[in-house]
């Protein structure tokens, strides 16, 4: 089995048996954006790496941090290795709102480029198979994202998983959509500026896009998106479904306090704070 499958499927299983380890963890990040509106990204990394750790007793996560950023050859926030099987595996943590999510950058910008040559509206299903075995979709059924969606007016979250495998097999269309331009009577995006190459199934029904990547367009924009809205039969969700979530003031005070105590206090807090952890896994 595939690693990063056979991780979804374990974690899947803990949350249906424990679900109150993962409702506290995500209550705990999203609880950061009380701090600032990225700082629940960059703490989900070493959140959901500790929870790992902690909890996922057959595997272990590195973070990989901030500092290695420049000498990463994916786009991983965190190593995850089965200790069991020994397999190593790369994951992309990414915390969006619910909407559009983006999968993968696309850095060296092949994907654009290689389905302009290709044509305005492909719908032969041997091309688009031609596509999908392209070098220039080399990384599409390999980019691990695990995708921390929010609802921040309900106060809910999930973990969202894009289902590449089935978005491949049941792409039907590659359609491209043109700057200020629409496909059935409706755009994908607010005043866009640049075109598109949607994904769509047998019924025009939206799975993901590829966006352009050239000079003119923001570097962070470009590359392979979704819509966790419009796409949401091609995701798994890993929480098994939404999750009531509650912000931790507590947690704010804590953050607050470490910031100007000592390292020798942090050291007895952690002494503290383990303790409790090893009190929730018996529950």
């Amino acid at each position: 089995m595939d690693p990063y499958k056979d991780f979804k499927e374990r974690f899947k299983l803990l949350v249906g048996k424990h679900r109150h380890l993962v409702v506290n963890t995500l209550s705990n990040i999203f609880t950061m954006r009380l701090i600032g509106n990225k700082t629940h990204g960059d703490l989900a990394e070493i959140g959901i790496a500790e929870f790992i750790n902690q909890f996922m007793y057959d595997f272990k996560s590195i973070h990989v941090g901030k500092d290695l950023f420049r000498a990463k050859e994916r786009e991983e926030d965190i190593m995850i290795i089965n200790e069991v099987t020994k397999a190593e595996f790369p994951v992309s943590l990414k915390a969006y709102g619910d909407g559009p999510l983006q999968l993968s950058t696309d850095s060296e910008q092949k994907m654009f480029p290689y389905l302009e040559k290709q044509g305005k509206d492909i719908t032969d299903r041997k091309k688009i198979e031609e596509v999908f075995a392209s070098p220039a979709f080399a990384d599409f059924n390999n980019i691990n994202v695990m995708p921390l969606i929010y609802n921040e007016k309900k106060k809910q979250c999930n973990i969202m998983v894009f289902d590449h495998e089935k978005a491949r097999k049941e792409t039907a269309r590659i359609f491209y959509v043109g700057s200020d331009q629409s496909f059935s009577g409706k755009k994908s995006g607010k005043s866009r500026m640049h075109p598109i190459f949607m994904f769509l199934d047998k019924d025009n029904n939206y799975i993901c896009e590829v966006r352009y990547g050239g000079a003119s367009a923001n570097a962070l924009q470009r590359g392979l998106w979704t819509q966790t809205k419009k796409a949401l039969p091609y995701f798994d969700s890993l929480t098994n479904g939404w999750i009531d979530y509650s912000h931790n003031h507590t947690l704010v005070k804590l953050f607050s306090l470490a910031l100007n105590s000592t390292e020798g206090s942090h050291k007895e807090a952690n002494i503290i704070l383990q303790k409790d952890i090893d009190k929730l896994k018996k529950l």
